[in-house]
């Protein structure tokens, strides 16, 4: 018995009428990028485990997808630490090399390995598919693409500045209605942690903020004292779910409760000059929030952080970003600066279609069809057909003489926008019939009038 065909949850295949639009969505923002003077780059889809291993924290790691090991190296796995029930140890045994879970780290590997090539600073954009074994559902997947832009080699706020630009002006010109960009800065989120006692506990601290939206409130907090913090402590931290008011309400009642944090008043500082600078500029669409309790669990993030979330479509963020000062760190290249940020395109994708906002001429895969009405017209048609294309058009001739009734179902499902039909008589009065399938008008014109009216839809 047959096996049914499958493919992995997680991932999808993409017909025809999509790919045009992810191509669409991919296309508008590669403009902005190359507007901003970002450069493309490529990195492998696979990378060395050692590379991704401990740089997305704890629950980042989970969620790497390992590739197997193969051939003789199978015989070189750590059955030492397999004895020793040292789990982690022997998987890395097993898997030298993993499928890539974001693009920032790869970049970051990138730049160290090229540092001698590159002009700092070095802004770059990378448009590919990263893989995460997540739990499938809607608006998450296993095989996704990212769209990212960094810099790397300045610590320029004016830098946090033009990547908010980027957000605004990108999404508006996707036609999105309206979409949210929350700020926040690491150092703030650093300061809570040293005023709450509990400054060495800032990854704890940040992984279960992260889970607000998810969790809520009470279970960020059922979480924090699971993982051993204090009741005192989360009385501390629960006066933070409730700031409200403005951004300038938000520093003003936390330049109070950072009063004695000098990392968080820094914190502050850089967020102040990146809302005023951009207030100053003015955005088209976006509104720009500061929110207290974005954290985004990411480890490798020191300053701005951003997440973006589209009004009105239940979704989970859209984008997101933030600075990273170590990164490069890692990796052997130390004070090296980075900022960057990432488009979710296939949740921007499904937030297109959910609001219809995706331009209705990408459905149009075909300009052009010549009805085939046999041998004694072929040669003609095909000739014709060749000019058609050279005029920039995309075209071309059912395969065979069917019933015209037949191409015509053709032309229909294909979403052809004009049919050309040439039989033996109108081939010997240089006539031919030209119909536009969307009104269903047709023209009687001479081959050189049709070649005129394609020219001008070029």
């Amino acid at each position: 018995m047959a096996q049914k065909p499958a493919i992995p949850k997680g991932t999808r295949d993409f017909l025809p009428a999509e790919v045009a639009k992810r191509t669409y969505l991919f296309d508008t923002i590669k403009k902005v990028f190359r507007r901003y003077g970002f450069a493309p780059i490529e990195t492998p889809s696979f990378e060395l485990s050692t590379t991704l291993l401990g740089k997305y924290g704890e629950e980042g790691d989970r969620l790497i997808f390992r590739i197997l090991n193969s051939g003789e190296k199978m015989r070189k796995a750590d059955l030492e630490a397999l004895a020793q029930d040292n789990l982690p140890r022997f998987a890395n045994s097993l898997a030298e090399k993993a499928l890539r879970y974001d693009l920032t780290v790869p970049f970051a590997r990138f730049v160290v390995q090229h540092q001698n090539e590159l002009n700092f600073p070095f802004k770059r954009y990378q448009i590919q598919p990263v893989w995460r074994a997540d739990r499938p559902q809607h608006g998450r997947y296993q095989e996704f693409y990212q769209c990212d832009v960094d810099v790397v080699g300045s610590d320029s706020l004016l830098y946090e500045v033009e990547l908010i630009q980027i957000f605004d002006e990108v999404l508006t010109n996707l036609q999105l209605p309206g979409f949210v960009i929350q700020i926040n800065n690491r150092k703030i989120l650093s300061g809570i942690a040293e005023v709450c006692g509990v400054a060495e506990r800032i990854v704890d601290l940040t992984v279960a903020i992260d889970k607000l939206d998810k969790i809520g409130e009470q279970g960020v907090l059922d979480e924090l004292a699971q993982k051993g913090f204090t009741e005192t402590t989360l009385q501390q931290i629960k006066p933070l779910f409730d700031f409200k008011g403005s951004n300038t309400d938000k520093i003003n009642l936390l330049r109070n409760y950072l009063a004695n944090s000098e990392v968080g008043q820094k914190g502050l500082d850089e967020l102040t000059y990146v809302l005023d600078t951009v207030a100053q500029l003015g955005l088209q669409r976006g509104q720009l929030d500061f929110e207290i309790t974005l954290a985004r669990g990411l480890n490798y993030y020191t300053g701005a952080i951003f997440e973006v979330k589209a009004l009105d479509v239940k979704m989970g963020s859209i984008c997101g970003g933030g600075r990273y000062d170590d990164l490069t760190a890692l990796l052997g290249l130390k004070n090296l600066s980075g900022v960057g940020i990432s488009f979710g395109a296939d949740r921007i994708y499904d937030v297109l279609t959910e609001l219809n906002l995706f331009p209705a001429e990408l459905e149009l895969s075909l300009d052009v069809l010549f009805v085939n009405f046999g041998e004694a017209t072929l040669a003609q048609n095909l000739h014709l057909l060749k000019k058609t294309r050279a005029q920039g058009l995309a075209a071309e001739i059912y395969p065979s003489a069917a019933k015209l009734q037949k191409q015509l179902k053709y032309a229909n499902d294909r979403k052809v926008r004009y049919v050309v039909m040439m039989g033996e008589e109108e081939l010997l009065q240089d006539q031919l019939t030209l119909k536009e399938m969307e009104s269903g008008l047709q023209q009687k014109l001479s081959q050189a009038e049709l070649l005129t009216k394609f020219e001008q839809l070029s």
